[in-house]
């Protein structure tokens, strides 16, 4: 069992997918928060890489809200550091190759809301490069040539997130300084 992230919600209960899949078509912020909660059932259980793939489900969210309304105590930007830093460190469970991971997620992406999302798995990419080695966690160089693959800059793809993400995403705690 590793501690729980204090970037997500705490849980009293293991998760599985049915916490997410109850909601159907629905990705509001009731969404939102159980694909944050299956992440945190995930991460406490020694499942590291499928606490990311939550964290990835938590980003589909349709939220519609404005500053006003914006209420966040968890930051999903912040526990992708968290647990990147800790599960690359210390016996924490699988983790995969982050780095790879999020290259193929914003390479390959589909469905809804495709473009923010692609925007979001690059922030992603580029945060899991400043937390993990890169000769441990490197990038896919043989998709990258194969596919004519072009990675944006971070601060592209911040700049993308702020002119059609959730509000304040990028000028909340969400993102900004998150690497340690």
């Amino acid at each position: 069992m590793n501690d729980p992230c204090p970037w997500l919600p705490r849980v009293t209960e293991v998760h599985d997918v049915s916490i997410t899949r109850r909601h159907g078509e629905s990705k509001g912020w009731d969404f939102y928060l159980d694909a944050l909660r299956y992440a945190q059932s995930q991460w406490v259980t020694g499942k590291p890489a499928q606490a990311l793939l939550q964290l990835n489900k938590a980003w589909m969210a349709d939220l519609r809200f404005d500053d006003s309304t914006m209420s966040l105590d968890s930051h999903p930007y912040r526990a992708l550091v968290w647990i990147l830093a800790r599960a690359s460190t210390q016996d924490c469970g699988y983790l995969g190759n982050p780095v790879r991971h999020f290259q193929h997620l914003a390479s390959r992406m589909r469905g809804p809301r495709t473009e923010i999302r692609v925007w979001r798995a690059w922030v992603c990419f580029h945060l899991a490069e400043r937390v993990l080695c890169p000769n441990e966690f490197p990038r896919d160089v043989r998709q990258i040539v194969r596919e004519g693959i072009w990675i944006p800059h971070f601060q592209r793809a911040r700049y993308e997130i702020s002119k059609s993400g959730w509000a304040s995403e990028c000028r909340s705690n969400m993102m900004l300084d998150v690497v340690p």
